[in-house]
């Protein structure tokens, strides 16, 4: 049965789109993966409804919210007021809702709620809680955080608003940025050395009419090409947003696109806010403006700044300023050097499986394996290839695809060996080897009783899903697949290089003896009569 996944986010004009497109673009992540997942969400006004129009993800509604929130406690967050509702009743309302669905899962991404809400959710549904957030501005009840937005140590930046302390993992940086699963297999920006053309988004609500206003400032900066803005059919300011660029030549206006992927990488410069769709120009290699139009932005924006990832700019400084967007879009103009760094740094930073990684770690108790197949030797060969995974290797040399098929044939034929593919739904994580050996494994004997079968045990995860928790269910679910081949006991044993701490943790968590550098565990014995393994 696959694992439920409830995902709480809300969309309206003081909100923004931006936490319902990311919250789609987990979805998906999750379903790839195996989930089945629904979207809850309160009617707030036309954002709401326009965000998830066209989404394959069911979206379950709460009523209509009577008004704003109570604002008379001194200890409500400080975005309580964008629920609408007290966020006590929106957790009871939530938890009406999904109680029936019996999800394992509820993630919110919402600064409205803090780790009351978290809390209720979790006794009412007897679920686990996944908390996006990018503020660290109110307590959190989560087994798992994420937060997308860079910072410089994010442990410290949620000092003390974590309720569980080390017991919530923390999903960090823009490794796990939530992008649509079409920026994993996306056409790059291709760099020209002039800016052909302008692409503005300045998100889905287009916060103060700022997109005329960048329109504004591509004429103070004297460029006369080009320019697509992109916006939605709830923007408030649609029709002050027509009329500009109306009034422009070469000025073309593209609503509700269902993603941005095409529009980013058919300009030259991009220009747009300092959210969730910086990440998305990040992996296409789209040269960019950021503009801060949220709190949230602040301390981000200025960051990637310094680590030429894009260039910011002031839509309220004077065209005097060197901030101004005006004096910067006619610098960028004249630098295609500049232009070029930009397009380069971004793709390094993003790579477009962030929400991939999410629901991997969401779902890692799900893992299963099957047995490995010829089919499965480039997959594995990349992985076996990448220098993470040389790098902890007893050996640590790359090895030739040729050599590589030569050894799976050779494994694939020996009974005395299991090659086993990890999974987490239909996607590929992880590889686990188990070597039969009953003479010497590990400075160890076979036990003297002669009815006890030794194994040494072999595992790497797919390098671009390290760090989410697959280790320890991974192994567990290998060595069910081992237990269930032998009717008798038998022993495996790890060898770890002294180096490879990651490993050393992964076999003491999982209930291995020894160490620090051989750790042995005895499995239970398949009873008479139970199947074998694949």
């Amino acid at each position: 049965m696959p694992i439920r996944v409830a995902i709480r986010a809300d969309a309206a004009a003081e909100i923004g789109t931006g936490h319902v497109r990311r919250c789609l673009a987990l979805a998906q992540g999750l379903r790839e993966a195996g989930a089945e997942v629904w979207l809850v969400c309160r009617p707030l006004d036309a954002a709401s409804l326009a965000v998830v129009q066209g989404s394959d993800t069911p979206v379950l509604w709460l009523p209509a919210a009577p008004g704003s929130a109570p604002l008379d406690a001194s200890d409500l967050p400080p975005h309580a007021a964008w629920a609408r509702i007290a966020q006590e009743e929106d957790a009871a309302q939530v938890a009406a809702l999904l109680r029936p669905l019996g999800v394992q899962w509820v993630c919110v991404d919402h600064y409205a709620f803090d780790a009351r809400w978290h809390a209720a959710m979790r006794a009412a549904l007897g679920c686990r809680i996944a908390v996006i957030d990018d503020l660290a501005d109110r307590a959190i009840d989560a087994e798992v955080l994420l937060d997308q937005n860079w910072a410089e140590d994010h442990a410290r930046k949620y000092a003390g608003r974590l309720v569980r302390g080390t017991g919530t993992r923390i999903l960090a940086g823009p490794r796990h940025a939530l992008l649509a699963p079409a920026y994993r297999t996306a056409a790059s920006y291709v760099f020209h050395p002039q800016v052909r053309s302008i692409g503005v988004f300045m998100g889905g609500t287009d916060p103060g009419g700022a997109s005329a206003r960048v329109l504004a400032a591509c004429a103070q900066a004297g460029f006369d090409g080009a320019v697509e803005v992109v916006s939605t059919s709830s923007n408030p300011h649609l029709v002050a947003l027509r009329q500009a660029c109306a009034q422009r030549r070469r000025t073309t206006l593209t609503l509700d696109a269902p993603d941005l992927a095409a529009f980013l990488v058919r300009h030259d410069l991009q220009v747009g806010g300092g959210g969730g769709a910086t990440w998305e120009r990040c992996c296409l290699g789209a040269p960019s403006i950021a503009v801060m139009l949220a709190d949230n932005q602040r301390s981000v924006v200025p960051a990637l700044e310094r680590m030429g990832v894009l260039e910011q700019a002031r839509l309220d400084a004077p065209t005097s300023d060197p901030q101004s967007l005006p004096a910067v879009l006619l610098a960028l103009l004249h630098d295609s050097q500049r232009r070029r760094q930009l397009a380069e740094a971004g793709p390094a930073l993003v790579d477009g499986r962030g929400a991939q990684r999410v629901a991997v770690c969401l779902l890692a108790q799900s893992a299963s394996v099957r047995g490995a197949t010829m089919d499965d030797a480039p997959l594995l060969h990349a992985w076996r290839n990448h220098p993470d995974v040389r790098r902890v290797s007893h050996d640590p040399s790359q090895i030739p695809l040729a050599a590589h098929l030569r050894w799976m044939e050779s494994v694939l034929a020996d009974p005395a060996r299991l090659l086993l593919v990890a999974h987490i739904g239909s996607l590929p994580v992880g590889c686990v080897r188990f070597d039969q050996r009953n003479d010497v494994i590990a400075g160890l004997t076979r036990n003297p009783r002669g009815d006890e079968t030794n194994h040494e045990v072999s595992i790497y995860l797919d390098p671009a899903l390290h760090h989410l928790g697959l280790g320890q269910p991974v192994l567990r679910a290998a060595e069910q697949a081992l237990a269930a081949r032998h009717e008798g006991p038998l022993t495996v044993h790890a060898s770890v290089l002294p180096d490879n701490a990651a490993s050393r943790r992964l076999f003491e968590g999982a209930g291995y003896e020894g160490g620090p550098l051989s750790f042995t565990r005895r499995l239970p014995a398949r009873s008479p009569g139970q199947n074998g393994a694949p």
